[in-house]
């Protein structure tokens, strides 16, 4: 583990590595700064997040080049209707000495990059349950921890819904962050058109080992919170519980279940790293709503009445803060 004087020079780090990281996903990833943003944060914060776009968003490239600049492990996971959980955490197979081995998986790795996640069967998504909070499997009894850092980075594409498994609200609370991706602007689509055209190629530097990140990990975790930054958080998150004291007559009307408690933890575990990547040494609230809708977007289910009226997650969301 990496050890730092202070925690002052720790945030300091912290906040140079976030600079260096942004400056070389961005040779690879025109434009997405926000995206890039919601990631890293996750990622120092110790959470997976599932990212949501069209094709053609450079997603499964986004999660690559991060791999890459972090030097971590990282595998592909394509999911499919005929994918089962075996081939994601691994299996017992009978060796020559007729002796039970387990075969590892592609879940055994730093970065897992779930692709189109649910396109996939329940009972294949629910394999990924155990891996993302508990960082095991238990594969015929026995228990397989899975290295560390370990990240879930999933996609979705939010528009083609035929042959599609919903995730449950189970799963999509396992993950810190819901990311949307934008299209790129006229500028950013030149550019990206250009690069993509040609033979253009990026010797990319590793910029964060995973002890560094680990020992960030730890950091966030010993940030100090002002209490008011904190009851913000966890007012935010109770507010969008329908029919309950804090409960607006906009969240009566328009929801069926709002965020539980992970939402409040991811809060202020985002804003504690939103905080200090750039450079401060304490969220106030403003840290927590840059990251709010990242953590809520997912937690909050809208009722018909919300659907029919085209009230969006995001609409609630403003409307809470």
């Amino acid at each position: 583990m990496i050890a730092y004087k202070s925690e002052v020079e720790a945030v300091d780090a912290l906040a140079q590595s976030y600079k260096d990281l942004k400056k070389e996903i961005g040779k690879v990833i025109i434009g997405q700064d926000e995206v890039v943003r919601a990631v890293i944060i996750s990622l120092f914060s110790n959470g997976h997040s599932l990212l949501v776009g069209v094709p053609g968003l450079a997603k499964t490239l986004l999660v690559s080049t991060i791999a890459e600049v972090l030097e971590l492990d990282f595998k592909r996971i394509q999911f499919t209707p005929d994918l089962m959980p075996s081939d994601i955490t691994g299996s017992e197979i009978l060796d020559e000495d007729r002796h039970f081995r387990f075969n590892r998986g592609p879940l055994f790795s730093n970065i897992v990059l779930a692709d189109e996640i649910n396109r996939t069967p329940p009972k294949t998504q629910a394999a990924l349950l155990e891996a993302m909070q508990e960082r095991s499997v238990t594969v015929s009894g026995n228990r397989h921890i899975l290295p560390k850092p370990f990240f879930v980075l999933a996609t979705q594409n939010p528009i083609e819904q035929e042959g599609t498994y919903p995730l449950p609200e189970a799963q999509l609370d396992r993950f810190m962050f819901n990311i949307p991706l934008e299209y790129p602007s006229y500028e950013e689509e030149i550019k990206v058109v250009k690069d993509t055209t040609s033979n253009i190629k990026y010797d990319l530097k590793h910029i964060v080992t995973s002890n560094q990140i680990m020992a960030f990990q730890e950091l966030i975790r010993n940030i100090p919170i002002a209490d008011n930054v904190l009851e913000y958080a966890v007012t935010l998150v109770a507010k969008s519980r329908p029919n309950t004291p804090k409960a607006t007559q906009f969240v009566n009307d328009y929801i069926s279940w709002g965020a539980g408690p992970r939402a409040s933890q991811y809060l202020v575990l985002g804003a504690k790293c939103h905080a200090a990547i750039n450079g401060k040494y304490s969220p106030d609230i403003e840290d927590v709503r840059a990251i709010a809708s990242y953590v809520l977007r997912h937690r909050i289910v809208r009722n018909f009445k919300a659907e029919a009226e085209g009230i969006s997650e995001d609409k609630v969301i403003e409307n809470l803060m």
